[in-house]
């Protein structure tokens, strides 16, 4: 962080401390160590998310009416960065983070006491059901329909690239309810259990060998009206709003700052071709200087952003695509140093030695064991929740019309 922490912050700051180096134990650490994934494997998110939730912490953001802590923007960044140094598993955002909002604002007061609690007790697990085949980054293409019946809906359709819908006991998705009106104006948001008769789903797995994607499948699923959120017909401004949450809703610097400092770390130890370490080679210590200046930008960015919000309010549109456009771009190109510093190391098939039950040794040195596999999955984060390409236009549009 770049702001100084007041005296109040600071004992926060340790209490933090505290409650990680207690519950954050060693079997927990090697477990989050075997961890290349956009987010941790159910069994340990749960684990984690159930440690944190006896505490009242699992959803930092959250307002105390909702089970939330109550706290205050500083609070969350000094949390969000204890984690993030200690390592913790990443908790999926897809409900805590992404459809919590939504139900927040949008959902009915049943709605709110239903799903609201187990989202944080982790009895429910979401996914995300958005993109389509030939409705990705233009999501306003979507086809999946659903039609009513009764009291029902009747969706038929696919979705793609969904994240952990192996692991969800829950979707949220976004379906056409009106094939005459213009695209975004017929798009409706509906919740459905993934046990629900008619879901099929074929897994996608990663060219590192990950199984974090999922294709899921509809066919005639009866959806109750009563599980719409909003109004029918207005889902596109209910996705906007979860995408602000998405692409800007989290603190994001500490973790580019941990993942340089790990970088940086096998750059020291691994040996350059001269028999030096790699920060040795005058090239390659530009690269890594270029970006300490850019993750120092980042977290003054960041800090911006978050100056004078509210807890839980989202960024803005504009401010969000800032923000998701330069971290992921900048988290790539850590990627790629740690990739470059590990030489041969960084073209082995590690993924024997990674996940949860597996036991295959590191091929090379132990820092060797996870970071091709994390450049490998993390070559996605520019095109979900919209490409780079699409967040420029996002700008560029906004200052046109500014």
């Amino acid at each position: 962080m770049i702001e100084e922490l007041t005296k109040e912050e600071a004992a926060f700051r340790e209490e933090v401390r505290a409650f990680l180096a207690d519950k954050f134990t060693e079997e927990l650490r090697s477990e989050a160590a075997k961890q290349a994934g956009m987010f941790a494997e159910a069994p340990l998110a749960v684990k984690w998310q159930t440690i944190l939730h006896e505490k009242g912490w699992a959803a930092p953001a959250w307002p105390a009416k909702y089970g939330g802590p109550g706290w205050n923007a500083r609070q969350i960044e000094i949390f969000n960065d204890e984690c993030a140094r200690a390592g913790t598993p990443r908790l999926p955002g897809l409900g805590l983070r992404l459809c919590a909002p939504v139900i927040m604002r949008y959902g009915t007061a049943e709605q709110k006491a239903f799903f609201l609690p187990r989202m944080l007790s982790a009895e429910h697990y979401w996914c995300q059901g958005y993109s389509e085949v030939g409705a990705g980054s233009d999501l306003a293409s979507l086809q999946t329909r659903a039609d009513r019946d009764g009291d029902d809906y009747v969706v038929n359709g696919s979705k793609i690239w969904t994240t952990h819908a192996q692991y969800a006991n829950w979707i949220f998705l976004l379906v056409r309810t009106s094939q005459d009106a213009p695209k975004q104006r017929g798009i409706s948001f509906l919740v459905t259990p993934l046990d629900a008769p008619g879901i099929s789903m074929r897994p996608i797995i990663s060219m590192s060998g990950e199984h974090e994607l999922n294709q899921v499948f509809f066919d005639n699923v009866r959806v109750p009206i009563s599980n719409r959120m909003g109004e029918e017909n207005e889902g596109w401004s209910v996705a906007k709003y979860l995408l602000e949450h998405e692409r800007g809703g989290n603190t994001l610097a500490m973790r580019l700052r941990v993942g340089m400092d790990i970088a940086l770390d096998i750059c020291r130890r691994q040996p350059s071709d001269s028999g030096a370490n790699m920060l040795d080679d005058p090239q390659f210590r530009r690269k890594a200087a270029l970006l300490e200046i850019e993750i120092r930008a980042a977290s003054a960015l960041e800090a911006h952003f978050r100056s004078g919000r509210a807890v839980g309010e989202s960024i803005g549109g504009v401010a969000s695509s800032i923000k998701k456009l330069k971290s992921t771009e900048i988290s790539q190109r850590i990627d790629s140093l740690a990739v470059e510093a590990l030489g041969p190391y960084g073209a082995a098939d590690q993924r024997d030695g990674r996940g949860l039950g597996s036991n295959g040794k590191p091929i090379g040195p132990d820092y060797a064991l996870l970071p091709t596999a994390k450049y490998l999955n993390n070559r996605a984060t520019t095109i979900f929740a919209g490409s780079s390409e699409v967040q420029r236009n996002i700008v560029a549009k906004a200052l046109l019309d500014g």
